[in-house]
């Protein structure tokens, strides 16, 4: 379908008939596999979110009330909009969470964290939440394509500003909303959209995750009950989506049409599962240093000089060569290559208290030189590869080590995370937070999802496999 078929003019319509014509049955095979793996993924590195300070606080926050949806990691239920915010921040408080290269952002915990509470509220079953999920990761990133990466550049949090069409668009299709209603509920999301750059480092990132959930999810529920939005012209209009956040001739959105599920974005390039807790722009330097580690063991205290190089874009917000915090850490390159020399792996553990006093990585700090590839040509990678990296230690005798990669193991489809290696992490996520003996079971229910005639039972396993409260 184009954009000339559509009978109602401008982008919200256009994208709302597409949304309204997804069905479980007509997804490829592989694009059902890949939106389980999201959900599986995202619901493991919740749980391990579950019981860090950002959810905790965000709950105290909301005087919570009891009512169906589950938080995760937790044995109690609450009302549905306060489990996507508390869910929605634990998701991505571990910053362990999926990514995407056409978002530039992070969307299973934005399409989970809607749909598990609304799925438990309504009974939906696990092919409706299939098919939800693959309509709200289309949109999000074919808005993506159309914005990027002027739009993450300016300094806007993808994830969050993006994601609230997508959590409109699930939540839409799950809840069986009209062309007219869910065009609607996208043009009141565009109004909900929010999340700055400046935040990383803080709380206040992983919030962004848990306040889009909950603002996509109020949007659909809004346009379900007959609330009224611009969804002729929300994107198009003088003070409209595109031009207030990206400026007149700083998008494109005809790809955004011509794309859609040619192939479906969720298939190619797909989901990059991250392999270490900690942000995705770090990761091709953590590749390329552990390369280092596994192939020669250099002595910490026998290393001169690092210098590393990844894509401006990504350095921009993680050149943090002095950590102020846990979570400031997830956000330093520097650190996260000193750990994987110290340590030889980048695990949960050294991100929390404590772990910046490791005398062992104060030491290697300074001695960390980042630059970016793109601008200097360090590495030989090409501008538009924006996830190579490049790693070289000089040791004191003058020795070098070196490694490259041309992007991280799982940043796409075409490169992907084995089956054993995503049910290995979800075991690691849960492990201590779930009975031992129901987490296999748990990952056998989400890797037959469609399967479930009401997601509520996966829900309530999960409920029941948590150890404490």
């Amino acid at each position: 379908m184009t954009a000339a078929t559509d009978a109602r003019p401008g982008l919200a319509n256009a994208l709302a008939r597409r949304i309204c014509e997804m069905s479980y049955a007509t997804l490829p095979e592989e694009t059902r596999y890949w939106a389980r793996a999201g959900i599986l993924d995202t619901i493991g590195v919740t749980v391990a979110g579950s019981r860090e300070a950002a959810p905790r606080l965000a709950a105290e926050a909301l005087d919570l009330h009891d009512g169906p949806a589950l938080i995760l990691g937790r044995r109690r239920r609450v009302d549905l909009l306060e489990a996507a915010v508390v869910n929605g921040t634990a998701s991505h408080v571990l910053d362990f969470d999926d990514s995407s290269n056409t978002m530039g952002g992070h969307p299973s915990a934005i399409l989970t964290g809607a749909l598990l509470p609304l799925a438990d509220m309504l009974g939906s079953p696990g092919s409706d939440v299939v098919a939800a999920y693959v309509a709200g990761f289309e949109v999000q990133s074919k808005i993506g394509l159309g914005v990027n990466f002027h739009h993450y550049s300016k300094g806007w949090h993808p994830t969050s500003t993006l994601g609230a069409f997508g959590a409109a668009a699930a939540a839409s299709r799950l809840m069986g909303l009209d062309e007219a209603e869910t065009a609607v509920a996208l043009a009141i999301a565009a109004s909900f959209a929010s999340g700055l750059k400046a935040n990383f480092g803080t709380m206040t990132k992983p919030l962004h995750v848990g306040h889009c959930v909950r603002n996509g999810l109020y949007a659909a529920r809004l346009a379900a009950k007959g609330f009224t939005a611009n969804a002729g012209s929300v994107f198009e209009h003088g003070q409209g989506f595109l031009d207030v956040f990206n400026g007149k001739s700083n998008y494109d959105m005809a790809p955004t049409l011509s794309t859609w599920a040619r192939p479906y974005d969720l298939t190619s390039p797909g989901i990059a599962v991250k392999q270490y807790p900690c942000c995705g722009s770090t990761h091709p330097a953590i590749d390329a240093t552990l390369a280092i580690f596994r192939a020669h063991r250099p002595d910490p205290a026998r290393i001169a000089r690092i210098d590393a190089a990844i894509h401006a874009r990504r350095l921009t917000h993680v050149n943090r060569p002095h950590p102020q915090s846990p979570l400031d850490a997830k956000f330093s390159v520097q650190y996260v290559i000193s750990r994987a020399i110290a340590d030889g792996r980048v695990a949960v553990g050294d991100f929390h208290d404590g772990a910046l006093e490791d005398d062992r990585i104060r030491a290697l700090l300074p001695k960390v030189h980042m630059s970016a590839y793109n601008e200097t040509g360090v590495g030989d990678f090409s501008a538009d590869n924006h996830f190579g990296g490049h790693v070289t230690i000089t040791m004191e005798d003058g020795s070098k080590l070196s490694a490259r990669v041309e992007q991280p193991e799982g940043r796409t489809t075409a490169n992907p995370m084995p089956q054993s290696r995503l049910r290995a992490k979800f075991a690691l996520c849960v492990e201590g937070l779930l009975q031992d003996d129901r987490i296999g079971p748990i990952a056998d229910m989400v890797e037959h999802l469609e399967a479930l005639p009401d997601m509520g039972e996966l829900t309530e396993t999960i409920r029941n496999a948590t150890l404490s409260d």
